[in-house]
């Protein structure tokens, strides 16, 4: 899963970004709202971490502003204001959820993993599809009880597949969604991910769909 995270203060910023990374997630991030809102407006993100206090445009501004040009990731703001009002106007110009400031890493990571899911429809950490099983808490993935043993950019696969499920996801999808902006990224390397996949796996969960991509299913068509 791909994050982006909007945070003026280059140390909060940094730490977030390395929980996000150490919770397996790809982590892009900006220090003000007009970069930040270029980066939302033009690059495909599973959600946002965005600050309301941000310089040059204020966070509910670059909010309203994706939602009015249809963009529709769940955003978590931060705020260290705690009036009640704010946290209204927030909700209002789009937002999800919102996290005030001090906070713990652990709640900030539960909130995003939680819209995450409800954003593909998983109202539940566990999601399943047949035998495979991922534990979104401890980014562990069971197939058959058995916890499979893989790479990050393997974990990273199958959790992006049992998220969308039946859904054909073209390889370009998929580089998006597992790399940040500054990987050298390379569509070629899905196809040994998925091939190591199927291996550990030992069966055809993920399907191959001619000129399109590939989908998780149990459909044995």
């Amino acid at each position: 899963m791909r994050i982006l995270v909007i945070e003026d203060d280059p140390n909060l910023n940094k730490q977030i970004k390395t929980s996000l990374e150490d919770s397996g997630y790809s982590v892009d991030f900006a220090v003000d709202g007009e970069e930040g809102h270029f980066l939302g407006d033009t690059e495909p993100y599973d959600a946002v971490i965005l600050d309301l206090g941000l310089p040059k445009v204020d966070g509910i501004t670059v909010l309203e502003r994706w939602r009015k040009e249809k963009k529709n990731f769940p955003v978590l703001i931060l705020t260290a204001r705690n009036q009640w009002s704010d946290k209204v106007s927030g909700f209002d110009a789009g937002a999800d959820d919102y996290v005030t400031k001090p906070f713990q890493m652990e709640e900030l990571l539960a909130r995003l993993r939680a819209l995450i899911r409800r954003s593909a429809g998983h109202a539940t950490s566990d999601i399943e599809c047949g035998p495979l099983k991922i534990d979104t808490k401890s980014n562990k993935v069971f197939l058959n009880g058995t916890k499979l043993k893989l790479t990050s950019h393997e974990y990273k696969i199958i959790e992006y597949f049992l998220h969308h499920q039946d859904k054909v996801i073209s390889r370009t999808e998929l580089v998006e969604h597992i790399y940040d902006q500054d990987f050298d990224r390379d569509s070629n390397t899905i196809e040994v991910f998925i091939g190591r996949l199927r291996k550990k796996m030992g069966m055809n969960l993920i399907k191959t769909e001619r000129g399109h991509g590939y989908r998780l299913s149990l459909d044995q068509e």
